[in-house]
C-alpha cells in the first residue's frame, strides 16, 4: 500500500523524463482514486510519448490502473470531415496499441474539457500533454481549476520544450537556432516504453465506437463540406511508412531538391506531426541514425523552423492577425495598403482556383485534392494572396481560412507561422515595391527560372 505522503512525493518525481518537460497546473493533492487518468489530446499515439510514459510510471508507483481519455467535440475550431477522418484513423490504431499494453482508451462524443472533469472525479491524478494554441491552453487551465486532483502537463510535441528554448517570442530562425542547438543534447534521447502493472481493460465506461469509421463520422455533427482525402491515411503505422520511404529514398536529395515542386523529396510528416500520430523526437533520431547528405537540412526544418513556429504561437497573443507582425512589416503594409492591384480576387475565387495564374491555381488544387501543398508553393501561394487581395488584412484572413480548411495540418503552429511569414514574420525588409512594400516578393518568373514548374502543373492535373 502506498501512503498518501509518498504519493505526493512521487507525483513530483519526474523519473527518467527531464523535469523541464513537466509542469503542475494546480495545487491539489493526490487522492485515493480508482485509476490514474491521462487526458490524451495533442499526442495521439501509444509510443514515443513522454506524457504516456510519465503517467504509466505514476500509475505503477501508485499501484493503480491507467485510464486514457479522448474527447471528440463536434465544433473543434475550424475542423471538418477531412480532419476528423484522418484523426479517427489514427485513434483507431492508438486504441488497439494501448489495449495491447492493458490500457483502456475511453473515447467520448463530448467536449474534451467537460469529459475529463467528469472522469477526474474518480481519479487520483490527471496527466495531460502540453498545448500551444491559446484555446487549447485554456481548456487545460479551466480543467485544472475544476478538478480536485493534481493536474500535470507533460511536453511531448517538441524536441526542446518551448520554454527551455526561449523565454520570449523570437525574432527569426537565426535568433532561436543557437538557443535550441545549445539544448539539443539534453533532449535527443530515446523514449523507452514502460509496461503497466495494473490493467484497466476491465473498466466499463460508455465510449464512442470508432471501429466503423464511416458510422462514427456520420454520427458527428461536423462540417462535411471538405471531403476526406485518399492520398494520406492517418495513424502511426502510416506515418512510419512515409518516414521509411523518405529516409531510404529521398533524404539524400533533400538538401538539393526539397524546394522543387516538380520533384518529390518531401517527408510528408506534417499531417502526422500535427495530430501527434508520430513523435518529432522519433523522426529526428531516425534521421540522425540514417545520416548522410540532407540530414542537416531536414533537421533544420523539423526542429529549428518547426519549433520557431511553436515559439510564435506560444508567446504571441496575435498569431491570427497582422498584429503579430514585426513593426516594420505592419508599417510597410499599411503604407502600401492603398496601392493599385493589377488583379483582385474574392475569397470565393481564390477557393475555386479561379485566378489568372496557372501555377497558383495548381497549388490551390493540390491542397484541395490532397490535403497538402508543396512547401515552396505554399510560400508562393501566400505571397500572391497578399498581392491580389484588396487589403493586407483581407489577405491574411483569406490565407488562414484556406490553409486551415483544406490542409490536413491546418490549424497548426506551423500553418500559422507559415502564413505570417508570407506577410513578413520571421523575415527582414527587402527592396520596396508596390503592394508588398518591404515584404519579400515572389513571382512566376522565379518559379520558371528555378524549376520545371510546368511539370508540377501537369502532376496536379492528374490528381
Amino acid at each position: 500500500m502506498v501512503m498518501r505522503s509518498e504519493k505526493v512525493k512521487k507525483v513530483n518525481d519526474a523519473g527518467d523524463i527531464r523535469e523541464e518537460r513537466i509542469t503542475t497546473l494546480n495545487d491539489e493533492e493526490v487522492k485515493d482514486g480508482n485509476y490514474v487518468l491521462y487526458w490524451m489530446q495533442r499526442a495521439q499515439r501509444a509510443e514515443y510519448n513522454h506524457a504516456l510514459k510519465y503517467v504509466v510510471e505514476k500509475a505503477n508507483e501508485l499501484d493503480e490502473p491507467l485510464l486514457v481519455y479522448f474527447g471528440i467535440t463536434d465544433d473543434f475550431k475550424e475542423g471538418n470531415l477531412r480532419h476528423y477522418r484522418f484523426m479517427l484513423e489514427g485513434l483507431k490504431e492508438t486504441k488497439k496499441k494501448l489495449k495491447e499494453r492493458d490500457i483502456k482508451l475511453v473515447i467520448r462524443h463530448e467536449h474534451p474539457k467537460e469529459g475529463v472533469i467528469e472522469l477526474a472525479d474518480e481519479a487520483s491524478l490527471l496527466v495531460v500533454d502540453k498545448a500551444y494554441l491559446d484555446f487549447l491552453r485554456d481548456w487545460r487551465e479551466d480543467a485544472a481549476e475544476e478538478v480536485n486532483v493534481p493536474v500535470v502537463e507533460v511536453e511531448t510535441d517538441l524536441v526542446v520544450p518551448v520554454e527551455e528554448a526561449s523565454s520570449k517570442e523570437e525574432y527569426a530562425a537565426r535568433t532561436i537556432r543557437p538557443k535550441i542547438e545549445d539544448e539539443l543534447d539534453k533532449y535527443m534521447k530515446e523514449v523507452k516504453k514502460r509496461e503497466l502493472e495494473n490493467s484497466s481493460l476491465e473498466f466499463d465506461f460508455d465510449t464512442f465506437d470508432i471501429d466503423d469509421l464511416d458510422s462514427a463520422l456520420s454520427s458527428l455533427d461536423i462540417d462535411e463540406s471538405v471531403k476526406a482525402v485518399e492520398s494520406f491515411e492517418g495513424g502511426t503505422a502510416e506515418a512510419k511508412k512515409h518516414l521509411e520511404e523518405f529516409l531510404n529514398h529521398k533524404l539524400g536529395g533533400y538538401g538539393d531538391h526539397s524546394n522543387d515542386p516538380s520533384k518529390d523529396y518531401l517527408s510528408n510528416m506534417s499531417p502526422y506531426l500535427h495530430f501527434g500520430q508520430i513523435s518529432p523526437l522519433y523522426v529526428a533520431l531516425k534521421a540522425k541514425e540514417k545520416g548522410g547528405p540532407g540530414v542537416d537540412e531536414f533537421l533544420e526544418q523539423l526542429i529549428i523552423r518547426r519549433e520557431l513556429a511553436y515559439n510564435f504561437v506560444y508567446y504571441s497573443e496575435d498569431y491570427r492577425s497582422l498584429a503579430c507582425l514585426p513593426d516594420w512589416a505592419q508599417e510597410t503594409l499599411e503604407k502600401h495598403s492603398d496601392d493599385e492591384r493589377e488583379y483582385v480576387y474574392s475569397r470565393e475565387e481564390f477557393e475555386e482556383a479561379e485566378t489568372h495564374d496557372k501555377y497558383w491555381n495548381s497549388a490551390q488544387k493540390e491542397m484541395v485534392e490532397t490535403g497538402k501543398m508543396h512547401g515552396y508553393m505554399r510560400m508562393y501561394w501566400g505571397k500572391k494572396i497578399l498581392e491580389w487581395s484588396e487589403t493586407p488584412e483581407e489577405a491574411y484572413e483569406t490565407a488562414l481560412y484556406l490553409n486551415n480548411k483544406y490542409e490536413l495540418d491546418g490549424r497548426d503552429p506551423n500553418g500559422f507561422a507559415g502564413v505570417a511569414w508570407c506577410f513578413g514574420k520571421h523575415d527582414q525588409g527587402w527592396k520596396e515595391r508596390e503592394v508588398y512594400g518591404k515584404v519579400r516578393y515572389m513571382n512566376a518568373n522565379g518559379l520558371e527560372r528555378k524549376f520545371d514548374i510546368d511539370s508540377y502543373v501537369k502532376l496536379v492535373e492528374y490528381l
